[in-house]
């Protein structure tokens, strides 16, 4: 599980000065009838299923936030060890690889946390957040202008679901661009989108950037299973969340008490699946876009997210298909988790 567009409002947040509030650009309104159609067609198709951006509405992003404190899910804590640890290390990589300066670019950047234990470290020429949700965006990109105020901040809303048009913005410099992209977020792409998005930000970067991604490595079926089945039941509640989002947006009566949260580790293809289970037949009605109906028989799923996981070798092998040909690995002692920066 991995956060794809958008993370919850922070106490923290505050208002910049007007003269530091940045230049938000958005090259990916939200279109509320185009979601619509995508969430539909998916609990419409024969093997339902919905997309992970449906996940994040407030109430959403505030229990994804529960969840990466929970002792149960591992992901954020050891990635955010390696990060502290490994610093100095691959700060020092990143400016051998872009001397000349470059642009640090915040995928799904939410509040920018992350990004903002950086920048002091590496000390890009500009930072760019990229976030689906403007309301979350411009807070958190005020706070990095506010914080570096020599650095260019700006950013820019785009659903990082939908093919990458960040090049007008990208190019408005001469940097390379080194896109961020923590917290394992890669996994809820299968490998051929996985390599399509990753071949996409070496596109952009006109062979000349990289990527510092966050991988999760961990293949122990018993420990993912807890990870994404906690004992709380946060993450039965964040699951569900998808149907009273599908209520809101499609004006459809999901009983959100009539599906069962399952998590299980496909050993096969090394991924964790989370479903939404059936506990009796249900009929469900959808008002939009259109009116609609759909029968779920007892036991029949909602595929509600992949999280896929991988090796070292096999994320290695993601990036050579996407042209990234010079890569350095950072992992924790119990290899869990990886931090691979990758550039062309």
């Amino acid at each position: 599980m991995s956060k794809v567009s958008a993370s919850a409002l922070r106490d923290d947040f505050f208002v910049a000065s007007p003269a530091r509030l940045p230049r938000i650009v958005e090259l990916h309104a939200v279109n509320a009838a185009d979601d619509a159609a995508r969430l539909l067609a998916g609990l419409l198709a024969r093997d339902a299923r919905t997309d992970p951006k449906f996940f994040y509405d407030a109430q959403g992003s505030a229990l994804f936030d529960a969840i990466c404190h929970l002792d149960e899910y591992h992901p954020t804590r050891i990635e955010a060890a390696i990060f502290r640890d490994a610093r100095v290390a691959i700060a020092r990589e990143i400016g051998r690889e872009f001397p000349a300066g470059y642009q640090w670019v915040d995928l799904g950047c939410g509040d920018a946390a992350k990004s903002r234990d950086w920048l002091a470290a590496v000390a890009p020429r500009r930072y760019v957040g990229v976030d689906i949700a403007e309301a979350w965006l411009a807070p958190a990109v005020a706070r990095i202008a506010e914080a570096f105020p020599d650095l260019d901040a700006i950013g820019v809303v785009a659903d990082l679901a939908r093919p990458l048009t960040l090049a007008p913005v990208l190019n408005e410099v001469a940097e390379a661009p080194l896109f961020f992209y923590p917290g394992s977020s890669i996994g809820n792409f299968e490998p051929p989108r996985a390599v399509a998005m990753l071949k996409a930000l070496r596109q952009l970067g006109g062979g000349r950037g990289g990527v510092l991604i966050g991988v999760d490595c961990e293949s122990d079926p018993q420990r993912l299973e807890a990870a994404y089945d906690d004992a709380l039941g946060v993450t039965a509640a964040f699951n569900r969340n998808v149907l009273r989002v599908a209520n809101r947006v499609l004006g459809a009566d999901f009983d959100l008490r009539a599906y069962a949260h399952r998590a299980w580790f496909n050993e096969v293809d090394s991924r964790v699946e989370m479903h939404l289970v059936a506990r009796s037949p249900q009929t469900v009605r959808f008002q939009r876009p259109h009116p609609a109906e759909r029968d779920f028989e007892a036991d029949e799923v909602i595929v509600t997210e992949y999280s896929c996981k991988y090796t070292p070798a096999s994320f290695a092998a993601l990036l050579d298909a996407a042209g990234f040909r010079r890569q350095r690995v950072w992992q924790d002692p119990a290899q869990r988790f990886a931090v691979v920066l990758a550039t062309a």
